[in-house]
């Protein structure tokens, strides 16, 4: 175990210094995101899916549809429900059982993204008014965990909810028939709420961390960007950040979302 230790305090010392230097162990800058690739269609069961990829980390999103009642504060409204599920493949650190804290966490801010953007146009998902609507699901699956799910499983589901495509519905017999796909898209808008998690180790900021990285990480700041306006911002881990850090981190998150969206649109094409 004093072995382990020592290794591990080894590694943080030159992660740090070599940041300090403005430099990453994998050869990027502080400011640079791994390789992203998207695969398309990859569940036969899903209205729409992708398997994303961000260097080794990679995430499973799919998009599923169902008919229920609206929120009776919003009858004219869809539903959007996001979950996310840590399985114990992609990392040691996960286990089977009842969501913990991270998968929590991944849900809630992915969902909050999605949500608050209004990139889900809901109002174009009512059926019947005060009785019937369509309810968007999307799940996100950890599939190996290398660092930055956070940002994996937003990506995947912003490409995921671009491809997905609703299923017939009868309004005879009041019944999705899940076999039947339309060409129909999910009604989106252009407002794509691209996060970006900005961590601090030590005096130095940093984006798209690696698993070393993550476990060095004293502070996160995860914001959700469209063209420049933020729709969700989250904090996490309890080191404080100084004003002039505040805005370093807005100024790095607003040009990376820029750039992964670009990203994301190339690729799903």
């Amino acid at each position: 175990m004093d072995k382990v230790r020592t290794t591990f305090e080894v590694t943080g010392e030159r992660i740090r210094r070599y940041l300090e230097e403005g430099k990453r162990f994998d050869g990027r800058t502080p400011f640079e995101f791994r390789d992203i690739t998207i695969e398309k269609n990859v569940s036969k069961k899903a209205e729409g899916s992708v398997r994303v990829r961000i260097g080794k980390t990679e995430v499973i999103v799919g998009v599923k549809m169902g008919v229920s009642e609206p929120y009776p504060d919003s009858p004219t409204k869809g539903n959007l429900m996001v979950t996310a599920e840590m399985l114990p493949l992609s990392s040691p650190r996960f286990e089977i059982g009842p969501p913990k804290f991270e998968a929590i966490e991944l849900g809630r801010v992915t969902d909050r993204g999605l949500r608050e953007s209004g990139f889900i146009d809901l109002e174009k998902l009512c059926i019947i008014e005060g009785e019937k609507v369509w309810t968007v699901f999307v799940d996100v699956y950890s599939i190996n965990d290398d660092g930055n799910l956070m940002d994996a499983a937003t990506i995947g589901s912003i490409a995921a909810l671009k491809l997905a495509r609703l299923p017939k519905y009868d309004r005879k017999e009041k019944k999705v028939l899940f076999d039947e796909l339309t060409e129909e898209r999910i009604p989106l808008t252009e407002k794509v709420p691209v996060a970006i998690s900005v961590h601090k180790i030590g005096p130095s900021l940093l984006i798209d961390p690696t698993r070393e990285e993550e476990d060095l990480s004293e502070c996160r700041v995860t914001i959700s960007f469209n063209k420049g306006i933020i729709s969700s911002l989250q904090k996490s881990e309890s080191a404080a950040l100084e004003i002039d850090e505040m805005k370093k981190i807005f100024e790095i998150a607003e040009k990376a979302s820029e750039d992964v969206l670009k990203q994301i649109e190339k690729k799903i094409k």
